[in-house]
């Protein structure tokens, strides 16, 4: 399977950890480790309040 999103680039761009974000979404750091490591990925909505936390825009967290 093909990475999706940059999820892990960006947050290590922006000095944050993926505990961090999970704190800030109110998800487990599990989760949010599914999401760095590709294994899984966030909904739209989730991905849209990723985006708002980083201040980046949604497409700067997918592979292109």
């Amino acid at each position: 399977m093909a990475d999706i999103n940059r999820l892990k680039v960006v947050l290590v761009e922006q000095k944050r950890t993926s505990k961090w974000l999970a704190e800030q979404l109110g998800k487990d750091p599990a989760t949010v480790s599914k999401w760095c490591t590709n294994s899984s990925q966030p909904d739209l909505y989730t991905l849209t309040k990723i985006a708002e936390l980083l201040n980046v825009k949604i497409g700067e967290l997918l592979k292109q």
